[in-house]
């Protein structure tokens, strides 16, 4: 159920009175409460149009397939991706257990795709190894993309867990115990073993262009291990890794904090601030209204957590035209970090929603606690919106008290970030991805679900509305020092959500490496005479990663799970930048070692033999497709 706070009338306030986006509102704005009443159903019903299988606009996708957006060319988002499906079926399951019952036929039908996706073998790995559920996207049809991307992304099990979590603590309420525990409750222990497993392993960041450790993935990997531990107890079931990993990953989470702000990526060779909006969406997805806002785990009314905010917003104050002459203490438009240069860097709209949301969280949470503290690390965010600010803590009292003062104060900040999305979007009140730093128009992948799912839980959070708490402050807490274990999962289909039974076949996860030196636009691609390998097939062949490349050892890699006892036949192909292929000119062959043959230890390193590409922009490095990865990366895989 929705829980709401006394925070709900602070919703009246209005702010914004045309001083937050240079230049004014393009057009008369109407009342900010009755666009966000609005703009709410435009959003949801743009969620379920995205949709499969009957979504208006879902390109044949499969039921319970959500699609990031019904763009298919520049850029082309007609995919689904474990993270942003599981943010947005989040979004619905708060929806439907608030009261909203028509939305349970979509989440049942999420289950049964989410079960048949875990199955999908594919170039981060298979479901036997569990690597295989750190792969970012697929085809709308549930079926394995094999292109050159950044893989893995390990944020997608812990959000589909969390949400599949919130929903089984409804079924277990009802009469649907039985549903909850052997339906919905096998796709999720494949997840939280995976997040036990793999936690302090490197991937890529939300954003798909950081190889490295991400504020964000960590800080839902530990919700997901601890409302895991709490659901396992309630359905009588087991997660031993839950428990023995969580305190490590909140002991691992407070590496990001530099004593100002998040440093949103770490353990990573790309040079930036570390301001990310990543650092926002974390906290805005570990939310629980009974959060310790004095605790380890940066919920949105931490002191870190508004001190982060603060140096955020301030990083986009100069950047953004939209933004020119908007004073310290007044919204501005929000993008995803201040160096971006994805469609020459632009605000996002989810972005800009998510700061409005964390505001609203974090006044619910203080209404709760009918306190709000304030400390040296916040007291410059709060004295730039309510420069009557000093430190100390503030109780909840009658009208007109200081705590009343400060939480109105920050209520019309946030409703500042509100504001500039009404005025940026355009007259149909669509949501795309981006709107122009210059002029506000949108750009973009248009009709983007993320973007929809935002809107609809920040206008949830400002009219006072919370899910109930998730039990954040039952975890354990971390210890005095962070050591980097993990817990060895077990994998199964989830058959009885509708899995294929694909448990007596057995793989072997395979390292291989060839060294290719590559020029800009450059691809490395492996295929064979296997299914993974995609049969010869180079419209099927897998991408290698270019992470570890250097000019002294370009270095292109590849783990992939292979059947067992087999030998696979396999080549290695350039794409170059004009989509064309090179081919080598042997052929290979590799012995895959018996079935449980240790993580780590099958491998195969091979230099290039056969015809090499020309550059097209004179200068040799690793032109991949994996966002910043390596040196001479496109942005051709950032969404």
């Amino acid at each position: 159920m929705y829980i709401r706070t006394c925070a709900a009338v602070l919703g009246t306030v209005l702010a914004f009175a045309g001083e937050a986006i240079a230049g004014g509102a393009h057009l008369e704005k109407r009342d900010l409460n009755s666009f966000v009443r609005s703009e709410k159903a435009v959003a949801l019903d743009g969620i379920l149009a995205n949709l499969g299988p009957d979504g208006a606009l879902d390109h044949n996708a499969s039921a319970g397939v959500v699609i990031a957006s019904p763009s298919t060319v520049y850029p082309n988002y007609l995919y689904t991706w474990t993270r942003d499906s599981a943010l947005t079926l989040k979004t619905l399951v708060d929806e439907f257990i608030g009261g909203n019952q028509a939305l349970q036929s979509h989440i049942d039908d999420y289950i049964t795709a989410q079960a048949i996706l875990q199955t999908v073998s594919n170039p981060s790995g298979s479901l036997s190894t569990g690597q295989g559920l750190g792969e970012p996207k697929y085809y709308v049809n549930i079926t394995r993309f094999n292109g050159a991307w950044g893989r893995p992304q390990r944020d997608g099990p812990a959000l589909r867990a969390i949400t599949l979590m919130n929903y089984i603590n409804y079924l277990a309420k009802s009469t649907q115990f039985n549903a909850a525990v052997t339906t919905v409750w096998p796709i999720v222990i494949n997840d939280l073993n995976y997040v036990g497993q793999y936690w302090n392993q490197t991937g890529f960041d939300l954003w798909e262009e950081v190889s490295g450790s991400s504020f964000f993935t960590i800080q839902n990997q530990w919700r997901a291990l601890v409302q895991g531990s709490q659901v396992a107890k309630t359905l009588n079931q087991t997660c031993d890794s839950c428990d023995s990993q969580a305190p490590e990953v909140l002991c691992f989470l407070q590496s990001f904090w530099n004593g100002q702000y998040v440093v949103s990526n770490i353990n990573t060779e790309t040079e930036r601030s570390g301001h990310d909006t990543n650092s926002i969406l974390g906290p805005i997805a570990i939310f629980d209204l009974d959060g310790d806002c004095n605790g380890a785990d940066f919920q949105p009314c931490n002191s870190k957590t508004l001190s982060n905010l603060k140096g955020l917003t301030d990083s986009f104050r100069g950047i953004y035209a939209i933004n020119s002459g908007v004073k310290n203490g007044s919204a501005v438009a929000i993008g995803r970090y201040p160096e971006d240069i994805y469609y020459e860097g632009n605000p996002w709209f989810l972005c800009t929603l998510a700061v409005a949301e964390l505001l609203y969280d974090a006044i619910g949470q203080w209404e709760v606690q009918a306190s709000l503290t304030i400390d040296s690390l916040s007291l410059p965010f709060f004295q730039d919106i309510y420069p009557d600010a000093t430190s100390g803590t503030f109780q909840a009292g009658s009208s007109g008290s200081t705590f009343d003062s400060i939480v109105s104060a920050v209520s019309t900040y946030a409703d500042g970030f509100v504001s500039i999305v009404q005025t940026y979007l355009p007259a149909n009140n669509s949501i795309s991805e981006q709107y122009s730093r210059e002029n506000g128009t949108s750009l973009s992948a248009y009709d983007l679900t993320w973007s929809f799912a935002s809107f609809v839980t920040m206008a949830e959070r400002r009219a006072g509305y919370f899910p109930a708490p998730w039990g954040s402050r039952s975890g354990a807490p971390a210890p005095s020092t962070c050591s980097g274990t993990s817990a060895v999962g077990t994998y199964a289909p989830a058959t009885a959500a509708g899995a294929p039974n694909a448990s007596d076949s057995c793989t072997v996860n395979v390292l291989f490496r060839v060294n290719a030196t590559t020029y800009f636009g450059e691809n490395i691609y492996m295929f064979g005479n296997d299914s993974a390998l995609g049969n010869f097939n180079v419209a099927n062949a897998d991408a290698l990663n270019p992470g570890n490349y250097t000019s002294e050892r370009p270095l292109w890699y590849l783990y992939i799970d292979l059947p067992a006892d087999e030998t696979v036949s396999y080549n290695y192909v350039r794409q170059e930048g004009d989509g064309s292929f090179l081919y080598e000119t042997v052929n290979r062959t590799f012995a895959v070692p018996e079935c449980g043959t240790p993580q780590g230890t099958a491998a195969q390193e091979d230099a290039w033999t056969g015809p090499t590409g020309t550059t097209s922009s004179g200068s040799s490095s690793s032109g991949s497709a994996f966002g910043t990865a390596s040196a001479g990366a496109s942005s051709s895989a950032t969404r």
